[in-house]
């Protein structure tokens, strides 16, 4: 239930949120250090995602 009101999706039901958010179609790729999340173009869920991302971090310090 937190993840999805944490991506925006406070109505979601946990298959949505786990079908739309955390089975996401993504390539990781490192470069330099860091890890890199490359996001499809034109996902429809990729806002869910940066606002469920951006909770998570300032969340955690």
């Amino acid at each position: 239930r937190a993840v999805a009101v944490a991506a925006n999706m406070a109505k979601a039901r946990w298959a949505t949120v786990r079908r739309n958010i955390i089975n996401t179609p993504a390539r990781i790729a490192a470069t330099g250090r860091r890890l890199v999340l490359h996001l499809p173009t034109g996902w429809p869920w990729a806002e869910h995602w940066q606002h469920l991302h951006a909770t998570a971090i300032t969340s955690s310090g």
